[in-house]
């Protein structure tokens, strides 16, 4: 059996859903027998690559550097799952939307400062204007809600991707989880 191509991905978010996948414990070396990890924080692969066969998105769209990334991993991914609610509706890092990414920026690195005031560093990337889920940029094929969604649901989205089955999450799954 061919190993399918698996990725994860951490956009803007707390890393909560990947804290999920490592919760399915034994059950993730069960399943790693059927996926080759190509992409993900918790690999040390820089570059996304091409022919990935399902990547799991955690967070939301927030910065060009997120823009950018979601729109190649779209482009170079057979099957994409937005996993989480920051993933699905934007969740937490959207409620710097009603205060505008230049306030933000200027009470975080000037009114805030503890030491010193400055700008932020040239490697911060760019704030988009306001924090978007991944679905707004780019074709969703799969939308896993939950905060984090469990390790239980994870494992099942996964277990069903892999066989090459259409998720069904059905009673697993569910908002404010």
């Amino acid at each position: 059996m061919t190993k399918k191509k698996l990725a994860t991905i951490w956009l803007d978010g707390c890393s909560g859903c990947h804290m999920s996948i490592l919760d399915m414990d034994e059950r993730l070396v069960e399943l790693s027998s059927q996926f080759d990890l190509v992409y993900s924080p918790l690999v040390d692969h820089k570059d996304f690559p091409e022919g990935v066969d399902v990547a799991l998105v955690e967070g939301s769209v927030s910065s060009d550097a997120d823009a950018h990334k979601i729109r190649l991993v779209r482009e170079r991914t057979n099957i994409l799952v937005s996993l989480g609610d920051c993933a699905v509706t934007g969740n937490v890092p959207s409620m710097r939307n009603s205060f505008g990414a230049d306030a933000i920026l200027r009470n975080t690195y000037a009114q805030s400062a503890a030491f010193t005031q400055q700008s932020p560093p040239l490697d911060v990337p760019k704030l988009l204007p306001i924090v978007r889920p991944v679905h707004e940029y780019v074709r969703v094929d799969v939308f896993v809600p939950g905060c984090p969604p469990s390790a239980d649901t994870i494992y099942t989205l996964l277990s069903q991707l892999l066989a090459g089955q259409t998720p069904n999450l059905a009673g697993l799954t569910r908002f404010g989880a």
